[in-house]
């Protein structure tokens, strides 16, 4: 018999570990798919409910299904007081992530389903997930600004409810639209860091909420969720048009990477980043100061051409380098 060796792949990269039916990612050719339907075209004409619909019952919903779906979303959208009085008790610069996975944790102790292990109880826990997350994050973000929580309004939408949460005032159409988009484009990325903690966890038959803890602590590392604060960071600390060439320079030659470009998948343009760059402007327009997009495709194209420069290959945007400003703005 053949002395078996084991194989180190600390990355895991080009291991085959699990199959999927929900998305596929085409790496060479920049292609993003959602159970048959291009990422972008979704995200040009649907609505996140729609979205999450495919996603979670394999096609797209029929007018009352949507319907009774967006109704099921808005009814399930409160959080239990006792989750809310929690966040409060967190200091006011705990890591908004930390506080959110802390809370999904807490959400458990309130689902009748956790305790039953079937695809039907997953689906459900997954549904009162998807509608209670955006509650948490709004309350969380007014409540570290001394600000008290808004509940939300069953007459909106999941988009507009969490602006509407964020600020307390209705977000416009525009804003709401941009938002939509920028859940869809992230609703679902195939096998990617956190979907592989959530599976791993769900693997031993953990619930729902134990499996999406997990992907809530992987989602809020640097080179994942949280790579797209530190391009924010990265443009704060070059300033400027001018200094932008010496921090690539600066940057490649320490070994450093630049925020934002580059991926592990794929081998042109994340096709969400062309997205995602148009509604920057805009944003920066509507602000009045579009510096740091502008700055954003100065450092793209210079950090593309002093990377090719200097190591004699293409690097490309991903999804995180516009949707920093994006999300600044």
């Amino acid at each position: 018999m053949d002395e078996c060796r084991p194989i180190l792949n600390t990355g895991l990269r080009g291991l085959t570990v699990a199959t999927t039916k929900i998305s596929d990612v085409d790496g060479a050719i920049g292609k993003l798919v959602y159970r048959g339907y291009l990422a972008k075209d979704l995200a040009r004409t649907a609505t996140f409910e729609e979205v999450v619909y495919l996603l979670l019952y394999e096609r797209l919903p029929q007018k009352k299904e949507l319907e009774e779906f967006k109704s099921l979303l808005a009814r399930e959208s409160e959080v239990p007081e006792s989750v809310l009085k929690s966040l409060a008790l967190s200091p006011p610069d705990a890591l908004p992530m930390d506080v959110l996975q802390a809370a999904v944790t807490m959400l458990a102790h309130y689902d009748p389903d956790v305790k039953e292990y079937s695809k039907e109880a997953a689906t459900r826990m997954g549904v009162r997930l998807i509608a209670r997350m955006p509650t948490i994050v709004a309350a969380w973000d007014r409540i570290r600004k001394g600000k008290p929580p808004v509940t939300p309004s069953p007459a909106m939408g999941l988009a507009a409810n969490f602006l509407y949460m964020l600020t307390g005032e209705k977000p416009d159409a525009e804003i709401t639209a941009f938002f939509n988009t920028c859940l869809i484009l992230h609703a679902e990325h195939s096998f990617n860091a956190s979907t592989f903690s959530a599976r791993q966890v769900a693997s031993t038959k953990a619930h729902m909420y134990a499996a999406v803890s997990a992907a809530v602590g992987s989602l809020s590392g640097a080179l994942h969720g949280g790579a797209n604060t530190r391009v924010m960071q990265m443009l704060q600390e070059i300033g400027s048009m001018e200094r932008v060439e010496d921090y690539v320079t600066r940057t490649l030659e320490s070994g450093g990477v630049i925020m934002g470009l580059g991926h592990a998948v794929y081998q042109t343009d994340d096709p969400r980043a062309h997205i995602l760059a148009p509604m920057s402007r805009k944003m920066g327009e509507r602000a009045g100061d579009t510096r740091w997009y502008d700055l954003s495709k100065h450092l793209e194209k210079t950090g593309k051409e002093i990377f090719k420069n200097r190591k004699g290959r293409e690097i490309y945007v991903n999804v995180d380098f516009y949707s920093a400003t994006l999300y600044y703005y």
